[in-house]
């Protein structure tokens, strides 16, 4: 499923319209990269929690030459699938 698919999904189910539903979305979306941005979490009871994680710094080898070079750190996303999305796979 992509963007506009599930944007389609929320204007059918919520009954909003397509505009609405793309909103409210980019709203979602907005929100929870504002909140990782400042190193917070959000949790999703049931479904989630996304949170950063943070990755060292680290040595690694160029594909090409065989050098080796030093990976910057780095932070990361992260998602921690709830117990309903868990059993609802399951």
């Amino acid at each position: 499923m992509n963007k506009s698919e599930l944007i389609d999904h929320i204007a059918a189910h919520a009954d909003l319209t397509k505009a609405a539903a793309a909103r409210a979305l980019d709203a979602v979306i907005l929100g929870v990269t504002t909140t990782l941005k400042k190193g917070g979490e959000v949790s999703l009871v049931g479904f989630g929690t996304f949170a950063v994680g943070a990755r060292a710094e680290r040595m690694g080898r160029n594909p090409r030459t065989g050098e080796e070079i030093k990976i910057k750190a780095a932070k990361n996303p992260k998602f921690r699938p709830g117990k309903m999305l868990k059993d609802a796979l399951n």
